[in-house]
């Protein structure tokens, strides 16, 4: 498959981050299997996630192909760049073309990328996660990776200002243990386990990052049981679903 899109941009990525400073710790990379598909199914805390998952798909040489929602495609800017990297748009009124587009890339040999909570924690927590990355997993027979991302929500975020010229930032990528689908009896049962895993890595990622808030006014970006000022679970749920009340009125 030729590759005339992703190169360029993955160029680019690495330029903006070593103008940026970005200090990227990467551990796990060598999970990612060199061929055949797999899944990636990373936390979701930043508009950003899916430059920093797919980086941490760089060692094992794969370019993942995410599933986005089918609006970033139609932009005169985005959408050119997302259709020459072959990500997977997502139609939420027809999910199913899509779903069957990613598990058809998977038997190709493909690596997917997918954010199960479908969208950003504003809690910073792993939210209830769908089903969907399991189910591919278990169609396809394709190993299933947790990755947990950490400090792209410094960068830009739900409901803040972006901040995409902030330098020196600490970004954390963990990749788990493949999870095989084999060994789980439904994508329910693997689903409740990818959340364990994720929510598992998360915490180390946030329990282990380097930097801390710089003052009273800097405290959002961290979760409430770390100290932080970002809403609970609760409190983002209820700001979402305002969120999709404006959108809809």
């Amino acid at each position: 498959m030729s590759e005339l899109v992703y190169p360029p941009v993955i160029a680019a990525a690495r330029t903006m981050f070593r103008v940026l400073d970005l200090r990227l710790t990467v551990q796990g990379s060598h999970h990612v299997p060199r061929t055949g598909g797999a899944v990636l199914a990373s936390n979701h805390v930043s508009y950003l996630d899916f430059i920093f998952c797919g980086y941490g798909a760089h060692e094992s040489r794969r370019l993942v192909r995410f599933m986005a929602k089918h609006d970033v495609f139609t932009h005169k800017v985005s959408g050119p760049l997302m259709r020459g990297m072959k990500h997977i748009p997502v139609n939420r009124a027809a999910g199913a073309g899509s779903y069957n587009t990613a598990v058809d890339a998977l038997r190709r040999g493909e690596v997917v990328g997918v954010f199960p909570e479908a969208t950003i924690s504003r809690s910073f927590l792993v939210k209830e996660l769908k089903n969907g990355a399991a189910r591919m997993s278990q169609e396809a027979g394709v190993p299933l990776l947790p990755v947990a991302l950490w400090g792209t929500q410094r960068l830009w975020t739900k409901g803040r200002p972006r901040t995409l010229t902030r330098r020196h930032t600490p970004i954390t990528i963990l990749i788990g243990e493949p999870m095989d689908p084999a060994g789980y009896p439904d994508a329910g049962t693997m689903t409740a386990e990818l959340k364990s895993r994720l929510s598992a890595l998360v915490d180390r990622a946030q329990r282990e990052y380097p930097d801390a808030p710089a003052g009273a006014d800097d405290t959002w970006w961290q979760p409430v049981h770390l100290g932080g000022s970002a809403p609970t679970l609760e409190e983002a749920a209820v700001l979402d679903r305002r969120g999709r009340r404006t959108t809809t009125s």
